[in-house]
């Protein structure tokens, strides 16, 4: 399942992407905002819940410029989010990083660079190999760094 949100600066953009979704098959959920301003950590907090119930579960955010969304998302253990702002950038953080939420800028970029993006990263698989360890490397200082 994907889960798309957005504050109200990445409202249009995530209006084209949810048609992009559905006209390839892809199941979704929208989790907000309805183009009324929000606090785009609220909607971060939303989805990356959503994305961390299952590994399958994957997250798209936006915001203005996808740096403040991105943060956001980031701040959450488990979640692993990044603003790709083109093809290349969008390929690889799920091909290296094995990103589970990827992040845009509805002010900042067009539609047609983002919904190419959002494809290959939607068709990528993980790479694993060295890359797991680098996952598991965020991830321990994640662990370590977390102060409850």
């Amino acid at each position: 399942m994907i889960y798309i949100g957005c504050d109200h600066g990445g409202y249009e953009m995530k209006l084209a992407l949810i048609a992009y979704l559905k006209d390839s098959g892809f199941e979704y959920e929208d989790m907000g905002c309805g183009g009324e301003p929000v606090d785009y950590p609220d909607i971060a907090e939303a989805v990356c819940a959503k994305v961390l119930e299952s590994p399958d579960n994957k997250g798209v955010l936006i915001c203005g410029t996808g740096i403040g969304i991105s943060i956001a998302a980031n701040k959450i253990p488990g979640i692993r989010a990044a603003l790709a702002y083109d093809y290349y950038s969008a390929k690889y953080t799920k091909l290296h990083n094995d990103s589970n939420v990827i992040c845009f800028g509805g002010r900042t970029m067009g539609i047609g660079s983002v919904t190419e993006s959002l494809d290959v990263w939607l068709h990528t698989e993980f790479m694993g190999g060295r890359h797991k360890t680098r996952i598991d490397k965020i991830s321990a200082l994640e662990a370590k760094n977390n102060v409850q």
